[in-house]
């Protein structure tokens, strides 16, 4: 390596810079004195952190400017800070070592060839993080290349302890996840060791590609600022998942058990036929379209570091758009739950190996389309290997997520889409991304196999819930079945069968028609109003988002809107919205439901719900800060606006009530109704029903004298159950304990009925255990007289409500007030069902 490149001059070490940027202009000043850069380009370095993250893992960070300034570069060189302290660069992400890069030509890549070996090279590159010596570095950077061992053993960090897995499942996603949120709380640096094989602690990829099963015997250890307090940390996460993995575990084995075998269609005598895993149920009768999996044949085109991380940022970001708006629609037409599926198909894009291990490809001289894929199919096969079914299902999101950063790069490589699928196909795949398989058209295809993938992955939850036949892990033999053959496809038994007889093909169609008589029966009966079964009369209302959700909601039964949210009109989008476009959305609602009942949720921002450009301030506790009306009363920019579109929409529409969240006092309830009666004057609007939720303690404890200022009461039992237990309802830990039939929640749920009709007010309930038939049923009991919910569960909760009556839901409700435990709430309730 040439001096010119990196010489003493261009070291500094035992640096103390006080943030980040300070350490760049650090590096910076150094290149500028050395003659290699404009004093203009230290701007430049600064500017590319706000666009891509130049971290290049285990402590190392790589600076470096623009494309479009290289003209400021004067000649090729390579500043180094030593930190011994360390620097926060990035959240999770520590370095020791900073090499801010100004090349003018592809000559700085062979210092970054070196400091990619060193990554992988714990002895070598650690001492360097507190030499005393720059010719350490030097040597160390000027070392000849040579390949690690491939069984290199790992070692453990300066503090340790063992702890064996507990886990019934073994290591997954979802306690992991709590590892690496433990993990990352800590300075330290932290490492899982199990055998041979050693993870960062800070990084989900890596943990997940140990293959954890329950029983692995760990070394945990740590090294560093604070490592005592990093290792207690993590161990406690740990061991503190194990409640939450056993109690899933448990529920997920009692609700196998009660799972009773489904009478499906029966074939007669011995037609042939190919065995596959059960996905989806349902009876399937079609022709064969066999979709070829088209190998992607990428070809390597060399670019420059800075080329190619300015084209993986913008891919990278291009794809979160896409997946956002991708969830926005699915939850749309499928749901909260099946949207997730590519929200958190976003977040692996944020994983550090995946960006390191395409950036060190890069370095080694490889093109970004090549780095990219490669780092993909890297991750992906480690975890596939680990014979995992729940791990497997995750590397097939992986890949799919990764093919679409792959068609950003280069949309050349989106091959050549299936032809038109004729009428009833039944379509076989090797596998199918979730992408693709949410995207079917469902008006010609019918049933899908797969020759891979699992019943846990992410394709099959969306068949389900999509209502699609499907079998999955039906081998590679399902890909030599002819184009163009009929067959019928059992969902329920798992099985596709090939050229069936005429005898066994009408039989499969009487066995459709007796299915679609019994759907229109239920169908016929979700259409009629909610009530028990002596006539008690309970209103049923749906959660909507948007008004093309209506039609929807109204085919499921829904009498109404019990809450539409207004926030959706806040997300995914640079600028919050004006007046006339919220009106017309609310115009547009109360168009679709001709009259019946909306209930609209003002703004309800905050805690768990966040918008950057409303640059809301950090809170250590968003859930116990200014959300809700809390953030409304300080916000006059946002409530005015909608207050003003909404007395339009009464004025100009269908009737409308108006509700306000996260309410805890009467002196919020005055000063918002005082909003909204000088709105309305101002619009020469008619008064509308102006009702609260009921989400906090204070609220339901306060109900009867609420009552005389409101309208109405909603009760939204999610945020209630949190409130009520301080336990976080999105805590992967302690999801499973916020039950919202807890006795505790439930006397709220009863203080506050019993105020309210107190005054004659009537009470609605829009929380998740409106929809759970167990929750609703209770509900019902405690004299609720309304519940709102996702359409999907409307039919099984009018159901529910109609096979009993009143005065036994009541009785129930007593007893269930005097239980223990959310659990024995359910077990008395479990006759119900």
């Amino acid at each position: 390596m040439s001096d010119a490149l990196l010489n003493p001059q261009l070291i500094r070490l035992g640096c103390r810079p006080a943030d980040k940027d300070a350490a760049i202009r650090e590096a910076g000043a150094l290149l500028e004195a050395a003659g290699c850069i404009a004093p203009d380009y230290i701007d430049s370095l600064l500017r590319r952190e706000a666009v891509a993250n130049t971290y290049l893992g285990n402590g190392i960070a790589i600076p470096h400017g623009m494309a479009e300034d290289r003209a400021q570069v004067l000649r090729t060189g390579v500043a180094i800070l030593q930190i011994p302290d360390g620097l926060e660069w990035n959240p999770g992400q520590r370095i020791h070592l900073l090499c801010a890069i100004a090349a003018r030509s592809d000559d700085h890549l062979v210092m970054l060839r070196q400091l990619t070996r060193l990554l992988q090279d714990e002895a070598r590159l650690l001492p360097l993080f507190t030499t005393t010596d720059s010719a350490d570095l030097l040597a160390a950077l000027a070392q000849p290349e040579a390949p690690l061992p491939p069984d290199a053993e790992a070692h453990d960090l300066d503090l340790c302890e063992e702890w064996r897995l507990d886990y019934p499942n073994g290591l997954h996603a979802r306690p992991a996840a709590l590892w690496v949120e433990a993990a990352r709380r800590s300075p330290a640096q932290l490492q899982v060791r199990h055998g041979s094989q050693a993870a960062d602690a800070k990084n989900l990829i890596a943990l997940l590609q140990l293959g954890l099963r329950q029983g692995a015997l760990l070394t945990v250890s740590a090294r560093g600022p604070q490592a005592a307090d990093g290792l207690k940390q993590l161990l406690r996460a740990m061991r503190e998942a194990s409640l939450a993995e056993q109690t899933a575990a448990a529920i997920a084995a009692q609700r196998a058990a009660a799972q009773r075998p489904r009478a499906g269609w029966q074939p007669s005598g011995q037609p042939v036929s190919l065995p596959g895993i059960a996905a989806s149920p349902g009876l399937a009768i079609g022709t064969v379209r066999v979709l070829a999996g088209e190998q992607l044949r990428i070809v390597d085109r060399p670019v420059s570091l800075a080329e190619g991380g300015d084209r993986l940022h913008e891919a990278l970001a291009a794809t979160r758009r896409r997946l956002a708006a991708l969830a926005d629609a699915t939850q749309a037409t499928l749901g909260a739950a099946e949207a997730g599926i590519f929200r958190a198909q976003a977040e692996l894009l944020n994983d550090t190996d995946l960006i390191t291990l395409s950036c060190q490809l890069m370095v080694a001289g490889h093109g970004v389309e090549w780095s990219w894929h490669q780092a993909v199919e890297r991750l992906a096969e480690k975890i596939s290997a680990l014979g995992n079914p729940l791990l497997a299902a995750r590397a097939a999101d992986l890949r799919d997520v990764g093919r679409r950063v792959l068609l950003e790069l280069d949309p050349s490589l989106q091959g050549h889409a299936p032809g038109e699928f004729g009428p009833d196909t039944i379509l076989l795949a090797a596998d199918l991304a979730p992408s693709d398989t949410a995207s079917l058209d469902l008006s010609r295809v019918k049933g899908l196999a797969t020759a891979h993938g699992g019943p846990t992955a992410h394709t099959a939850i969306l068949a389900r819930t999509l209502g699609l036949p499907a079998l999955v892990a039906a081998g590679p033999a399902l890909l030599d079945v002819a184009d163009g053959s009929p067959a019928i496809l059992d969902g329920d038994a798992g099985r596709l069968y090939l050229n069936p007889s005429e005898h066994n093909l009408a039989a499969a169609r009487d066995w459709q028609q007796r299915q679609r008589e019994a759907q229109q029966q239920q169908q016929q009966a979700c259409l009629q109003p909610g009530q028990t079964a002596d006539g008690r009369r309970v209103e049923i209302a749906a959660n909507l988002n948007r008004p093309e959700q209506v039609a929807g909601a109204l085919n499921n039964g829904a009498e109404g809107v019990g809450l539409m949210r207004t926030e959706f009109l806040f997300l995914e989008r640079d600028a919050a919205p004006d007046e006339e476009e919220q009106y017309q959305t609310y115009l547009a609602m109360q168009q679709a439901l001709q009259g019946r009942p909306l209930i609209v949720r003002a703004l309800d921002i905050g805690g768990d719900k966040q918008v950057p450009y409303l640059n809301l301030p950090v809170e250590d506790n968003p859930f116990l800060g200014v959300r809700g009306a809390r953030l409304l009363l300080r916000r006059r920019e946002l409530l005015e606006p909608q207050l003003r579109a909404l007395y339009r929409a009464a004025k100009a529409g269908k009737p409308l009530s108006i509700m306000f969240p996260m309410i805890s006092s009467l002196k919020e309830i005055t000063r918002l109704k005082g909003w909204c009666e000088g709105v309305r004057k101002e619009l020469d609007a008619p008064p509308v029903p102006i009702g609260i939720m009921v989400e906090v303690p204070a609220a339901a404890l306060l109900a009867d004298q609420l009552a005389p200022y409101v309208d109405f009461f909603s009760i939204g039992t999610n945020d209630l159950t949190q409130y009520a237990l301080a336990m976080d309802r999105q805590h992967p830990e302690l999801a499973a304990e916020a039950d919202s039939l807890h006795p505790a929640v439930l006397r709220l749920i009863r203080q506050t009925v019993r105020g309210a009709a107190a005054h004659q007010r009537w009470v609605g309930v829009c929380g998740g255990s409106a929809g759970d038939p167990l929750g609703a049923a209770v509900l019902a009991g405690l004299g609720v007289d309304e519940l709102s919910m996702s359409p999907s569960d409307i039919p099984a909760i009018k159901a529910m409500l109609r096979r009993h009556d009143y005065a036994r839901l009541q009785a129930l409700a007593e007893q269930a007030l005097s239980c223990d435990s959310a659990e024995e709430v359910r077990q008395l309730l479990e006759a119900l069902a």
